[in-house]
């Protein structure tokens, strides 16, 4: 299995395996590294392994969720499947309405279009106060804020104590994120409500859930709009991280799917 890692600045890329292009974001407070655990299963496909503007091995880089995915477009292939857990499937969306032409098809990992509960309009989502908490643990704190989190996303999963486990160690093999770019991403899935914009997404579309998540509730997917280009999957015992702690069951969603886009 070949890696290569991009040489363009200050993104950094690792694009592993051979086939067709697929892009993969992580999500907030972690890295690409999350996703070890799926490179031998995705060997069959040219996976650029992404680590978001100061996340990881990338520089931050100033400015709000266009500015991040100009930059993504910039240095990855054209005519790519992008894939985007939590935070990253927020920027997979938006890339997707926004340069339909470049991503030919998505998949969104217990992700929603609109992170924050509105109880206005009784959509489901984090509650406000979570969100804060975080902004204002960071600048005390930032190893213990981003363990926190962690823990958040394996919550609800019966392997809980494994999964945090797995998924600091993959982490913490990275540095830990700029916190000026925590920032950035907090305020992302504070503000960004993509709802009215989905009807234009056309590409073929895998949407996984899980049944458990303590960050996208399970009444979102019901609220989501539906077509025959979209395919929902929900992983009854998954919570936030459904790869890492269902890899199998999350497998059998995400493979027979891709296999549209091989020649």
């Amino acid at each position: 299995m070949n890696a290569t890692t991009s040489a363009h600045h200050p993104l950094h890329i690792e694009t592993i395996g051979q086939g067709p292009d697929l892009v993969v974001i992580h999500g907030w407070g972690v890295n690409s590294a999350v996703f070890t655990p799926l490179h031998e299963q995705l060997s069959e496909y040219r996976v650029h392994y992404v680590d978001l503007p100061g996340f990881g091995l990338s520089q931050p880089i100033a400015g709000n969720l266009s500015t991040w995915i100009d930059a993504l477009i910039n240095n990855l292939p054209t005519n790519a499947i992008w894939a985007g857990w939590s935070l990253g499937g927020l920027v997979a969306t938006q890339a997707a309405i926004d340069y339909p032409s470049h991503i030919k098809g998505l998949i969104t990992i217990a992700s929603s279009p609109c992170f924050m509960a509105r109880e206005e309009e009784a959509w489901p989502g984090i509650p406000p106060q979570v969100l804060s908490m975080f902004g204002e643990q960071l600048g005390q704190n930032l190893p213990k804020t981003i363990e926190r989190f962690l823990a958040i996303q394996a919550m609800g999963s019966e392997t809980a104590k494994e999964d945090i486990k797995q998924l600091r160690d993959l982490v913490l093999a990275r540095p830990l994120p700029d916190a000026a770019a925590l920032t950035q991403g907090l305020d992302m899935l504070n503000q960004i409500d993509l709802r009215m914009q989905l009807s234009s997404i056309s590409q073929p579309w895998l949407r996984i859930w899980g049944r458990l998540d303590g960050l996208v509730p399970k009444r979102v997917q019901p609220q989501m709009p539906t077509a025959s280009h979209i395919t929902d999957v929900m992983l009854a015992k998954a919570s936030h991280a459904p790869f890492v702690s269902h890899r199998q069951e999350f497998l059998q969603a995400l493979l027979p799917w891709l296999t549209q886009f091989k020649d």
